[in-house]
């Protein structure tokens, strides 16, 4: 009897052993409660740092510079000379050249010469009319010839003095074409006494860069160096056109991830028109240049111009607002949802969200302040599910 009692307990504990190990636990997830929170929304982007107002200095007119004793980064006042000039002699004729142009001038000569002699004979036809015109007066005064010849006569003297000036003017133009054509064939020598053009700074700051420092030949308008002031620096960033729909003028920013501790800043300027670049997928996207102005009346030390940021614009704040971790949340169809803990037991609850950032969003409706959810929830949980939630903030 005594045998039978302890099989039978033997075979009730091992089947109530067997039952405890295959009955299902509560899955231990992470949760925590909902609570109030400010919701600031911030739209960042990659930007740089550079020079609100940068001047390139040029060559005004084309000859050789001297070498550039100056370095980037080099003080430099309004209107000290920083680069000087000498003209270069123009360029020798060669065998060809030369010889067309001896042509030319021969011909300018022999046209000047021509010119000559047609004024002589203007001359010497106006005198000959204004001897016909005297005698035809006398006889006229006589009755001896009419008064129709006297005219044709006068009109023949100041036809021959228009001939005359018209000769006069032909050998002037006549002339300026021998200078022109005797002129081609100078070849000037520019020599040290001629030494040289200086050019000066047109504002006070700093040399930038020096694009041309060692002594060469140039043409006029050729970049020579750039000159800024580093004190005067603004931030710029190029923003979708989506997100720039969002930012206003005057909209706080916080300026990161430049080698120091973060930077304020607010947006001054949207520039209003977009630009099409190439993201590193190879997407053409329309993207605004955003212009700031850091809050700071002087650029920290380690900023400078062309340095990487990133840009953080405040487009949305919420204060007091009833929020969920983003964390939580998980999309059901359409609708996004979280699973509440309901004593133990997870339940899917949808819920209606208004704005959002990277860490909360905010519930328009579905939760209640003081409701808990669970933090990154697993395929394993469903609705209905056992959990033992480990809530931190409890």
């Amino acid at each position: 009897m005594l045998r039978r009692i302890v099989t039978i307990l033997i075979a009730v504990s091992t089947v109530a052993a067997l039952a405890w190990a295959l009955w299902p636990r509560p899955i231990a997830v992470e949760a925590t409660k909902i609570a109030r929170r400010d919701i600031t929304v911030t739209i960042a982007e990659e930007g740089k740092a550079r020079i609100r107002e940068v001047y390139t200095v040029s060559s005004p007119i084309a000859g050789q510079t001297l070498r550039i004793d100056r370095h980037a980064g080099d003080a430099i006042g309004k209107g000290e000379a920083i680069v000087s000039i000498r003209p270069v002699a123009p360029g020798l004729l060669d065998v060809r050249l030369r010889r067309a142009a001896e042509a030319t001038a021969a011909s300018a000569r022999a046209g000047v010469d021509l010119a000559a002699a047609e004024v002589k004979q203007a001359e010497a036809q106006l005198a000959y009319l204004r001897t016909e015109l005297s005698r035809a007066e006398r006889l006229a005064s006589r009755g001896t010839i009419s008064e129709s010849a006297r005219d044709k006569a006068r009109l023949a003297v100041d036809t021959g003095s228009a001939n005359l000036d018209s000769a006069k003017a032909s050998l002037s133009v006549r002339e300026r074409e021998l200078e022109r054509a005797e002129a081609a064939l100078i070849e000037a020598a520019v020599s040290d006494e001629t030494c040289c053009t200086d050019i000066k700074s047109p504002v006070s700051g700093r040399i930038l860069r020096v694009l041309a420092e060692s002594e060469q030949v140039v043409q006029a308008g050729t970049p020579l160096l750039t000159i800024g002031n580093p004190a005067d620096i603004e931030i710029t960033a190029d923003f979708l056109s989506r997100d720039v729909a969002e930012i206003r003028p005057g909209a706080e920013a916080l300026i990161e991830n430049w080698g120091g501790a973060p930077l304020t800043a607010k947006v001054r300027r949207i520039e209003p028109s977009a630009i099409t670049k190439t993201s590193a997928l190879g997407i053409e996207e329309q993207r605004v240049p955003v212009i700031l102005d850091l809050a700071e009346p002087q650029p920290p030390p380690g900023l400078g111009d062309g340095f990487r940021v990133i840009v953080n614009i405040t487009v949305w704040r919420g204060e007091n607002l009833v929020a969920v971790p983003v964390a939580a949340l998980f999309r059901q169809g359409d609708a996004w949802s979280v699973y509440r803990d309901d004593n133990g037991t997870a339940k899917r609850q949808d819920v209606v969200l208004g704005r959002r950032n990277d860490e909360y969003a905010e519930v328009r409706s579905g939760l209640s302040e003081g409701d808990v959810v669970v933090l990154h929830p697993s395929d394993a949980i469903e609705s209905g599910s056992s959990i033992a939630p480990n809530t931190p903030d409890q």
